[in-house]
């Protein structure tokens, strides 16, 4: 049986963040490896445990056998076995700070849902899932700010920064590999929402085309079609069409980076407001219709659950920005 989820969603007020660490570990302390830690290389354990404590000092302090797993040496691509004994040498923290920039102030993202293996959110759009890139801060970092107790907390999966829509964390490792495993096999269904420039006549229709990473002189990394790149599937289907514009359907059958938008604009379809895939000055007409960002969404996922093997599906309406532009668009000549 097929659970539908549409739970009252909790809001999380994403304001300004600051997270820290103990300043001090002046003595040998000793970890025991559970099951959120199981599997999971020394080197990335001890950079979680020891927030503030830079990555060249936590290579030097297991290289030198400072850190010890069950009384012996190891190297730094060591992994964790359930029941290991993980000796910390004393070492000094700084303080981390997350802040969250103005422009978020007073952005909510929704929990669609949460029990302790799994959290499902909305993320709005312009929030970035994780630092990089020169972004110091991200969701997965403000979540683990605002739940410092939580001892396992990992994306399961990624949406572009202007994306929104259904994302799915993970409370235990247990359940990450096996969603990672059920993504890899194609059992996890992912479907978005996405209004594209141009009239499409067919209903229904798949692209097959292998996507390849480039870099612009900038150093930004963009996908194309290329007969060299990875096996790329998208599945999409009709929901609306007018003379200028069409809402799609998309369901990933990969799950290439920037796969959809790419596959769209290879078709001379782009996604409406797109900036690195779209056409600039085409967008910016769309901003003085009130489109002020990229028109995708993620709508639905439909997984099993990863531990009790229970049929899961998640929804989240369009956010208001994007329901707003598509009723101007589809509902004024009706």
């Amino acid at each position: 049986m097929l659970a539908v989820l549409l739970l009252k969603p909790e809001t999380v007020p994403l304001t300004s963040i600051s997270k820290f660490a103990n300043m001090i570990k002046d003595s040998v302390t000793f970890q025991t490896v559970d099951e959120s830690s199981e599997g999971q290389r020394i080197d990335n354990f001890l950079v979680k445990l020891l927030k503030g404590v830079p990555k060249s000092h936590i290579y030097r302090i297991v290289r030198s056998g400072e850190v010890r797993v069950n009384s012996r040496r190891i190297d730094t691509v060591y992994r964790l076995c359930l029941g290991d004994i993980v000796r910390i040498p004393p070492v000094w923290c700084n303080p981390v700070s997350i802040p969250l920039p103005a422009r978020f102030s007073g952005c909510d993202v929704r929990i669609i849902y949460e029990d302790n293996a799994i959290l499902v959110m909305d993320k709005p759009s312009g929030l970035a899932v994780h630092g990089g890139s020169g972004l110091s801060y991200g969701l997965i970092e403000q979540m683990r700010a605002l739940r410092p107790h939580a001892k396992f907390l990992e994306l399961v999966h990624r949406l572009d920064r202007e994306t929104s829509g259904l994302l799915i964390l993970a409370k235990k490792r247990s359940a990450l590999v096996a969603l990672h495993e059920a993504m890899r096999s194609g059992r996890v269904g992912k479907f978005y929402l996405a209004l594209v420039r141009g009239s499409i006549s067919k209903e229904h229709f798949e692209v097959n085309a292998p996507l390849k990473k480039y870099s612009l002189t900038s150093g930004e990394r963009r996908v194309r079609v290329d007969v060299d790149g990875l096996d790329s599937k998208t599945v999409f289907v009709r929901k609306a069409v007018s003379d200028e514009f069409t809402l799609l359907e998309a369901q990933l059958k990969t799950g290439r980076t920037h796969q959809i938008r790419a596959h769209l604009t290879h078709l001379g379809y782009p996604i409406a407001g797109d900036d690195k895939y779209g056409d600039y000055s085409y967008n910016a007409g769309l901003v003085k219709l009130g489109l002020k960002r990229m028109f995708l969404h993620a709508r639905t996922l439909v997984l099993d659950h990863p531990l009790t093997g229970e049929k899961l599906r998640f929804d989240a309406s369009l956010p208001v920005d994007l329901e707003k532009f598509y009723d101007s668009i589809f509902l004024r000549n009706s």
